[in-house]
This record gives structure tokens, C-alpha cells and sequence, in this order.
């Protein structure tokens, strides 16, 4: 819904950079791509901290000029639940998510398996995304 501040969320939050300018586009390609008749969008790609090369993947924000109604967030929905950040200090992380208009989604929890302890929140960018916050320490031997 609002380009511009979902880029500057990734940018702020997590040090995500442009990876090429914002651009605006709508044609017939686009129409018959997406199915949507009459597709027009903005599209900012953002490159992953610490990429410094011209060839990594991007995120890429799309803003279409038609808009459907969002469902409420939901770690159970199928499709492409959460995209998984691994950070060094989870309740900071999550601070800024807030700080920045994300939300909560569940509590901060500490897991361990055979491998790893595990510090993890879930929570939402400013246009109830799922992300999830984790750190993971490896076990010795693991």
C-alpha cells in the first residue's frame, strides 16, 4: 500500500540498500502476466545486506494501483509464510521492527534442539508481512 515506507522499513530496519531506482510500469505485458486487467505498479528492488555484488538476489517491493483487501497475518496460512532474518540480538531486532511500524505477532521464545538453541520472535513489517527474528547458536559438535 505505501512504497516508501515499506522500503525505508527495510533499509532502516534490517540495512537492506537500492538496488536499482524505484520504477513505475504498466502495459499489456503486465496485464497478461499478473491477470489483472488494467496492471499498473511501482517496483523498488532491494538488495540484501552484505551483498556488494551487482548479481545476488533482491527483495522486491511491489505496489499495484489496484489493491485487494489484506487478511490478518497468520503463521498457518499455506503459500510463503515468513521471510527469516538471522540477527545477533533478537530483542533489538524486534525493538526496531516495532520502532519502525512493524508489530508482534507471537512472544520472544528461547528452543533448543539437537543442534542449536534457538532465540526466536515472530512479528510483522508495517504491512503485516510475517517475519521471523532468530538467533542460533550451534551446539558444540553439532
Amino acid at each position: 500500500n505505501d512504497l516508501p515506507k515499506m522500503v525505508a522499513f527495510y533499509r532502516d530496519v534490517f540495512g537492506f540498500t537500492d538496488a536499482e531506482p524505484e520504477r513505475a510500469q504498466s502495459a499489456p505485458a503486465l496485464e497478461k502476466l499478473t491477470g489483472i486487467a488494467g496492471a499498473a505498479i511501482r517496483v523498488q528492488h532491494l538488495r540484501f545486506p552484505g551483498d556488494t555484488g551487482n548479481q545476488g538476489p533482491t527483495l522486491e517491493i511491489i505496489c499495484y494501483a489496484q489493491q485487494l483487501p489484506r487478511e490478518k497475518p497468520a503463521a498457518n496460512r499455506p503459500g510463503l509464510r515468513h521471510l527469516c532474518f538471522t540477527v545477533d540480538d533478537v530483542e533489538a531486532a524486534f525493538s526496531a521492527v516495532l520502532a519502525a511500524g512493524g508489530d508482534s505477532l507471537g512472544d520472544v521464545v528461547r528452543t533448543e534442539n539437537p543442534r542449536a538453541f534457538n532465540h526466536i520472535v515472530y512479528a510483522t513489517d508495517p504491512e503485516g508481512n510475517i517475519l521471523e527474528l532468530l538467533n542460533k547458536t550451534m551446539k558444540p559438535g553439532a
